[in-house]
């Protein structure tokens, strides 16, 4: 479903991208060429700051949003999703936030203010809550990163783990190629 917010804002998706029948896109937001949004996922830009204004989300092109994720925003914070980045099933990404290029964001994981930097793993039912990570850095699953984390601590991402992120890249784009055929047989 593809609808307004209270502000009159209406979702900017580019033709090329699969928005499933089931999903909920609301508002200021904007979905670039290529994107795959399966089903129940939750786009969500309705909220603005004191000032009445919001900042759009924007999901970079050859992302895919998964089943069930939720993407939301405080007071009108800006979310960014990069280029070829994927938010596996069920995770949350409340705003502010900025979710880097070639990023993996693992089933269940939180994100809520912070910045996810280019080329990051974040492993299954991991949290990212008010940290910046740098490029290239490997959350295992379960781990909370947070404020007071030692970054110093957290280890870079391995050649597997880019190959895994970059095959759910390419699986995801590929679906929606093959669901936007399909749209038009029914």
């Amino acid at each position: 479903m593809i609808r307004k917010n209270p502000s009159g804002d209406l979702p900017v998706i580019d033709e090329s991208a699969y928005i499933d029948k089931t999903a909920i896109i609301c508002g200021k937001v904007i979905i670039h060429e290529n994107v795959f949004v399966g089903p129940y996922a939750v786009i969500r830009a309705d909220e603005v700051d004191a000032r009445g204004e919001m900042e759009p989300v924007v999901i970079g092109a050859n992302s895919n949003i998964q089943d069930g994720v939720v993407i939301h925003s405080k007071s009108g914070a800006a979310v960014t999703i990069g280029t070829n980045t994927s938010i596996a099933h069920r995770s949350i990404v409340h705003g502010p936030c900025s979710v880097g290029n070639r990023v993996f964001i693992g089933f269940n994981s939180v994100l809520f203010n912070c910045r996810v930097g280019d080329g990051c793993v974040v492993r299954h039912n991991a949290v990212v809550d008010g940290c910046d990570l740098p490029p290239e850095f490997y959350v295992p699953s379960t781990t909370r990163i947070g404020p007071s984390t030692d970054l110093d601590s957290i280890r870079r991402v391995t050649p597997q783990a880019s190959e895994f992120s970059e095959d759910v890249i390419r699986a995801n784009v590929d679906l929606v190629r093959g669901y936007k055929r399909l749209q038009n047989e029914f």
